[in-house]
């Protein structure tokens, strides 16, 4: 196998671990946002809630809650949507080294 072939296998491997790690963060605020879809719906509920400040616990107005928890949703699903356009980007680059890889290596048989 040529160093150049070899190279591009590398890459292959590098950009894997992109898929992995993108992967990893996507999961985190997918969990994110069902806690915060969870509580926004418990804040229905309510007219009061305690809002956790440092090691402290405040009361808060719900309304002003929901306002702050529903900016924390959309912003975390800015960043999902974020995630998933680099995902499907890095897949497409792996895509095509792969079939530039498994073009040399079957011109070499």
């Amino acid at each position: 196998m040529d160093k150049e072939t070899q190279q591009k296998i590398q890459q292959l491997q590098l950009i894997e671990q992109s898929l992995q790690n993108f992967l990893a963060q996507k999961q985190q605020f997918q969990a994110q946002l069902m806690e915060i879809e969870s509580a926004l719906s418990e804040l229905d509920k309510v007219d009061q809630a305690y809002k956790i400040i440092g090691n402290i616990m405040v009361l808060s107005d719900a309304k002003k809650l929901k306002k702050d928890l529903e900016q924390k949703k959309e912003t975390t699903e800015l960043r999902i949507k974020t995630i998933e356009r680099q995902e499907n980007s890095t897949k497409e680059k792996a895509e095509n080294l792969q079939k530039e890889v498994l073009e040399k290596i079957e011109r070499k048989k």
